[in-house]
């Protein structure tokens, strides 16, 4: 999840980075084309995450992408135990979503019933699934059931 104060300002340095050429042409005859705002936002961005390019990139991930690690980083550096960094870097590989872009097509066997869609969705967000209890092994299951991965006794 971001924050949409996050994306204010590389959303409105792409806009303006990749609409600059037009701006110069509407505004060719106004003394008023200084671009101060801009300027203003550049440095605030630089003052972030560095020095600027030359040539000002179009799209916003350039823009986004400094803050998005330092948001990572932050959120790495606060998780307490083995489960949780295995869920985030599980979470944040880069195929992790793609299951998103399936479509829900019952004739081939991608639609999913509500409770295959919960232990998904609780398995991805690393929500509790189920009360602890004893498995048939012996071993007790916590309330996130990922003893069912590694059990041999699972039918």
């Amino acid at each position: 999840m971001r924050c949409v104060s996050s994306l204010a300002l590389p959303a409105f340095l792409a806009s303006a980075a990749s609409t600059l050429s037009l701006q110069e042409d509407i505004l060719s005859g106004c003394a008023c084309s200084d671009h101060a705002t801009l300027q203003a936002y550049l440095s605030e961005w630089s003052s972030r995450h560095g020095a600027l390019p030359d040539i000002l990139p179009p799209k916003q991930p350039f823009w986004d992408r400094p803050g998005v690690l330092a948001d990572k980083a932050v959120v790495k550096s606060s998780l307490s135990s083995p489960s949780q960094s295995a869920s985030f870097l599980a979470a944040s590989s880069l195929h992790s979503g793609d299951c998103l872009f399936a479509l829900p097509i019952a004739s081939c066997g991608l639609r999913l019933d509500d409770e295959a869609v919960r232990i998904a969705v609780a398995l991805r967000l690393g929500l509790p699934l189920c009360a602890p209890h004893p498995c048939r092994c012996g071993s007790l299951v916590d309330a996130h059931g990922l003893h069912s991965f590694a059990c041999k006794r699972i039918v």
